[in-house]
């Protein structure tokens, strides 16, 4: 017999019953999100065994035996958790400067790879980690607002990400959730492969910051633009920068999704040069319908794609068969289909 929170249970087999219960039907997905475009339920949402989140870049996430120095010794084996303050209060600055001595206390600095920044606020991270980078040569991967997926992710705080892209030339990838004071500086960074951000409404003068760096080496960038109401002011004239690939010459991969306005944005995408070069394209989550498809399918070639994914959608199922149709090389998603709700509107996430 054992005790899980206030549940009791009699063996494993009953423990098991217990969570399928609990999470039915979830499966994690293992594949990483920055090497292609998962359902925000592969990721943003736990299954039973939490599988979604206790990998990062790659790497496992190490739990608590790892952070009081038991287990392998090697630190470039694991992603490691940086705490500012407990899990569900803000941090700050001292905070996140305490956490990182402790953890470099137990953590040889010098091997580690990733690091995630746990909890509700990241606001402070990137400045804290930038003032000690000569202590992580080696940090390649990034994660700011790495907090349990139920908890809102209009509620993360962030701040300016710009110190974390200028301190670690070498970084490689960097995802953030949560854009609640989130800002951003046009940079050149030579490195970046990956940079996504995970926000129920992504700021647009963070689109237009975005559209001014120069990113040569980048492959995967994902924009979740989300709504006015938490923040997502983007236009698609914010868009502009990104949509036109000049300073993304690698891009491969291109996710402008989660939007209110994802028709606008198909239309901008249907004549945006960036698309020539692209393997894989999502306009996912958002309130596309047959107006934005329309405008997809009369725009630029898109026979070229590997992947469109367009789940999450408001397509009649006739437009859906004309996408099909139109493009019979390309693997394309259309799961999720919302045609029903014909008076409301909404994207996959908000709040």
């Amino acid at each position: 017999m054992f005790i899980d929170g206030n549940e009791m249970f009699v063996d494993d087999n009953e423990y098991d019953r217990y969570l399928d219960a609990l999470y039915p039907g979830r499966a994690a997905d293992p594949r990483d999100p920055g090497e292609t475009f998962l359902h925000e339920d592969g990721f943003y949402r736990w299954d039973r065994m939490g599988r979604h989140r206790d990998t990062y870049a790659g790497l496992p996430v190490a739990g608590f035996r790892m952070l009081n120095g038991h287990g392998d010794p090697d630190p470039s084996h694991f992603a490691w958790p940086l705490h500012g303050s407990e899990m569900y209060e803000e941090a700050d600055g001292p905070g996140f400067a305490a956490g990182l001595e402790k953890l470099l206390a137990t953590v040889d600095g010098s091997q580690i790879q990733a690091i995630v920044v746990a909890g509700i606020s990241a606001r402070d991270a990137p400045a804290v980690l930038a003032a000690n980078a000569h202590r992580l040569p080696r940090l390649r991967s990034l994660f700011l607002g790495f907090i349990e997926p139920d908890y809102q992710i209009s509620w993360i705080q962030q701040g300016d990400i710009t110190p974390a892209l200028e301190a670690f030339p070498r970084l490689e990838r960097l995802d953030v959730r949560g854009s609640e004071g989130l800002r951003l500086h046009p940079v050149r960074h030579a490195s970046l492969k990956v940079l996504r951000f995970e926000t129920g409404g992504l700021p647009g003068e963070v689109v237009r910051a975005l559209g001014q760096c120069d990113l040569p080496a980048l492959e995967h960038l994902e924009l979740w633009l989300g709504v006015a109401e938490y923040g997502g002011d983007a236009t698609v004239n914010d868009l502009e920068g990104v949509l036109s690939g000049t300073g993304l010459p690698a891009l491969r991969r291109l996710g402008l999704r989660d939007s209110e306005i994802q028709n606008e944005v198909a239309a901008a995408v249907a004549a945006a040069p960036v698309v020539a070069r692209l393997e894989a394209l999502s306009l996912a989550m958002g309130e596309l319908a047959d107006t934005g498809a329309e405008a997809l399918l009369s725009g630029q070639p898109l026979t070229h794609l590997r992947h469109l994914d367009l789940h999450h959608h408001f397509l009649s199922e006739d437009m859906a068969k004309r996408i099909r149709r139109a493009l019979p090389g390309v693997e394309i998603d259309l799961s999720e289909p919302q045609a029903h709700l014909r008076t409301w509107r909404y994207v996959a996430v908000s709040e």
